[in-house]
């Protein structure tokens, strides 16, 4: 072989190697419910996250004199706490050391220990306050909590709606419980009779004995701790037994999925609690709808925006503590503040939101519409 031409070889192999040392792979864990009814949200999430990681590796940034590749490692965790645990173990078997959900407060409770231990940094949606309560560091809850979502939506109900007598169904899920409970406690301050407390489950679809015993009740509304799958038929329920009352509920029936499953029983009767400002009024709002529209041909959902703001103040916290050591990327969040699209990022040291303004909605033409910041 030509002494010239291997020693050419040699020189590109040596410049590709040093291309490569000069990148840094972070892969980044996404756990949230891709089958079942709650489908439509994990993937929502879940492609907030993709958009925000393909635009950091377009730029990309620089940490620690290394050009950063992202990568998403995508998990169904079913919306079941077994299943999420066992991906917590996944993530943690695997090395990886950042992760965006879990979705339920259900699964991200049992599963933020395994994340505490592996020392990964986890930004969660999932509002129940037992959440932050449990003392792990790292842990960001970048949505309102349980106590700010349902006890706005009692204010309103209260305040706005002037409603007297309502009742409430749970549906015995870690997120359901959390949020009629922070209803109810609220309601009661606020001057309002809670006539009633039901429970059902979160794979029930028929709810019509409940619903006639709170129709003996002559209740005004109907506060509803749980998600827009079991919400779609309730509504529906509500209206065929011809109960004159209002639907509430907080963020996971806040989406155009309640519309589909609920049809034409879903309209001003059905009002809801999402944590964060407006996207519409939000100065990054129109601009973010309009890429992830692009992208994914589909409006962003409830919480596309959190993710894609989770992964960008996960990118900005590597670049302000120069490193890719989560301990360190966690003091930085834990220390600074990200501004993003769904809001702005500063947290008390419980991993809590320092402030989470919460919009209430209601829906027009099977859409959530929204009626006012609270």
């Amino acid at each position: 072989m030509n002494v010239k031409h291997s020693l050419g070889a040699l020189a590109l192999a040596g410049l590709a190697a040093g291309a490569m040392a000069q990148e840094a792979v972070v892969k980044v864990g996404h756990s949230g419910p891709l089958s079942g009814a709650q489908a439509f949200s994990g993937k929502d999430n879940e492609n907030g996250a993709r958009l925000a990681i393909e635009e950091l590796n377009a730029k990309p940034i620089t940490v620690g004199g290394k050009k950063v590749k992202f990568e998403l490692v995508s998990e169904d965790d079913q919306g079941d706490p077994k299943a999420g645990v066992s991906v917590a173990q996944k993530f943690s078997d695997s090395g990886i050391k950042y992760v965006v959900g879990p979705y339920n407060s259900g699964v991200a409770i049992p599963a933020s220990r395994v994340y505490n231990d592996a020392g990964i940094v986890v930004a969660s949606v999932a509002s129940n306050p037992k959440l932050t309560q449990q003392g792990y560091k790292n842990l960001y809850r970048v949505n309102a909590s349980d106590t700010q979502l349902g006890s706005k939506m009692a204010l309103y109900a209260a305040q706005e709606l002037k409603l007297k007598t309502v009742a409430v169904i749970d549906d015995r899920t870690a997120f359901g419980q959390g949020l009629a409970e922070e209803f109810k406690k609220q309601a009661r301050a606020s001057g309002m009779t809670v006539a009633a407390h039901e429970y059902t489950t979160d794979k029930a679809v028929d709810f019509t004995a409940i619903l006639t015993k709170l129709k003996a009740k002559k209740v005004e509304a109907i506060f509803f701790g749980g998600y827009a799958p079991q919400a779609g038929p309730m509504a529906r329920q509500i209206r065929q037994l011809g109960i004159n009352a209002r639907l509430l509920g907080g963020d996971t029936i806040c989406t155009a999925e309640l519309g589909k499953l609920g049809g034409d029983a879903v309209g001003s009767n059905v009002l809801c609690s999402q944590g964060g400002a407006l996207l519409d009024k939000a100065a990054q709002g129109p601009a973010f709808k309009a890429k992830f529209k692009k992208r994914f041909n589909a409006e962003p959902d409830v919480y596309a925006a959190s993710y894609y703001d989770a992964m960008q103040m996960y990118a900005a916290a590597m670049q302000k503590a120069n490193s890719l050591d989560p301990a360190k990327v966690g003091a930085a969040i834990s220390a600074g503040s990200y501004s993003g699209v769904a809001g702005t990022y500063a947290f008390d040291a419980k991993g809590d939101m320092k402030s989470s303004p919460v919009t209430i909605f209601t829906f027009k033409n099977g859409q959530p519409a929204a009626l006012t910041s609270y």
